[in-house]
């Protein structure tokens, strides 16, 4: 059960000269976890990003209770020195948000000096996305003869399929799979669950693989022993995510227009095709489990920069347009 901890009591326990950055931060991000139900990869990502700004801080000297707006805004400055990107800047300045709300609740500070810090609106880059038919290349450069080749199949096409993250898809357990059903029960971020369907593509190649691992196992094989992971690896232990990252970049690397690609890209890939295909924008944000549907509503600039395309390749007034465009003298 949850233990929330009423405001008065964080005040009590934390007087200002008390505490330290170590301290103070081991405490939210336990929070975190605690409260908020953030999973382990989430926690990490919090916890880098405040260490390195808890160095910045002890390099000038500053203790939590003297953090202020200056303070943040000068690690801001001295990140863009560094080059790093606007989203990069952006990510920090949330991870130091919530640090800053908690510190003003256990009474460090009294006013949050991140409040007034801001950042250039910057335009969010589209993901960078795969044609159906680049997607079949891939698929079908592996060779499913063996036990790895078949388990990389049923990974892909469970990853294209259904638009699993890839910590998602490497935590997989058999019994959250349901090839009669057609249906896989996702553990997604915070522990939230999510049902998702299976195609017929993804059932034949996970079916494939599972009796080709029962086969293994009758023979004493590592790599098909007992396991609770649905996925595992010639050693018999669960799949990690740069297990299959490795083993997705192998299979695409003898086409140089897919070695770009990342495991990510599959679930780019999942929402693009089925937002071009007709899908409700709500359907597709329950499958890809996002929270907000602000995060799902990327992708129909996609499907909307593909629309434009197919519009003017094939409607013959567009077609004309542009002719009659290229066929004008350039201005003098």
């Amino acid at each position: 059960m949850n233990r929330v901890i009423a405001p008065e009591r964080r005040r009590a326990e934390f007087a200002a000269g008390d505490c330290d950055w170590d301290e103070l931060i081991d405490r939210h991000l336990d929070r975190l976890r605690v409260e908020r139900g953030l999973g382990n990869n989430s926690v990490q990502a919090y916890a880098r990003d405040l260490r390195e700004f808890q160095q910045h801080c002890r390099e000038r000297k500053v203790a939590p209770a003297a953090l202020a707006p200056r303070v943040i805004s000068g690690y801001l400055e001295a990140m863009a020195r560094r080059g790093m990107a606007v989203a990069s800047q952006r990510r920090h300045l949330a991870s130091i948000r919530g640090l800053a709300r908690e510190l003003v609740e256990r009474g460090v500070i009294e006013r949050d000096p991140a409040a007034a810090v801001k950042l250039r609106p910057h335009p969010r880059a589209l993901p960078r996305t795969l044609g159906r038919n680049d997607i079949a290349t891939l698929l079908n450069t592996i060779d499913t003869a063996t036990l790895r080749g078949k388990r990389d199949r049923a990974m892909l096409e469970l990853a294209y399929g259904c638009g699993l993250r890839v910590s998602e898809l490497v935590g997989l357990r058999a019994g959250q799979v349901n090839l009669r059903e057609r249906v896989v029960i996702v553990l997604g971020k915070g522990g939230k669950e999510r049902i998702v369907p299976i195609g017929t593509a993804a059932v034949r190649a996970l079916a494939s693989y599972l009796a080709a691992r029962e086969k293994e196992a009758r023979g004493k094989s590592l790599a098909a022993r007992p396991s609770l992971a649905l996925f595992t690896s010639r050693l018999g232990r669960a799949m990690t995510r740069q297990g299959f990252f490795k083993a997705l970049k192998g299979w695409a690397a003898p086409e140089p227009r897919l070695q770009w690609m990342s495991p990510h890209t599959l679930r780019h890939c999942f929402a693009t095709h089925l937002l071009q295909g007709g899908a409700d924008l709500r359907a597709v944000q329950e499958m890809l489990g996002h929270s907000d549907i602000s995060t799902t509503q990327i992708y129909t600039h996609l499907s909307q920069t593909h629309m434009r395309k197919v519009h003017r390749t094939f409607h013959p007034r567009a077609r004309r347009a542009e002719a009659a465009r290229s066929a004008m003298p350039p201005a003098d």
